[in-house]
């Protein structure tokens, strides 16, 4: 078992209607302690969003993306959030909202390759 490492990994969802509770999965985080890791995919198909849902900004949706994707990077653009230690940008980007941008619970599980896992899991909940 050297080989594998606790990893973390959500779901992020879009939901236009947070009172509807509908949602759309657009992308997926993944956090592995063992090998600092903390990265973030999406995939945004504005067609498949707009036969689902008839009134999204989707400019505004992409802002709040962008700002998810700064807080993994740790860029200046991710602000004072973007600055914390790995472990605590996980947990504020899965914490619990009412807002159009969530992420499902947090699961944990074990892996080889972090990136790896973050693309099959991508593939596997997303595509």
């Amino acid at each position: 078992m050297q080989d594998y490492h606790l990893y973390e990994y959500a779901t992020i969802r879009l939901i236009p209607r947070v009172e509807r509770g509908e949602f759309i999965n657009i992308g997926a985080v993944l956090y592995c302690k063992h090998l600092r890791f903390l990265e973030s995919k999406f995939h945004y198909d504005v067609e498949k969003i707009n036969a689902l849902f008839t009134e999204v900004d989707h400019e505004v949706v992409k802002s709040y993306i962008g700002s998810f994707e700064a807080i993994c990077k740790g860029v200046k653009a991710g602000g004072a959030i973007g600055e914390l230690p790995l472990a605590e940008r996980f947990r504020w980007l899965t914490a619990t909202r009412s807002t159009i941008i969530q992420t499902s619970p947090v699961h944990p599980a074990y892996c080889k390759d972090a990136g790896a896992t973050l693309n099959r899991l991508f593939e596997e909940l997303v595509l």
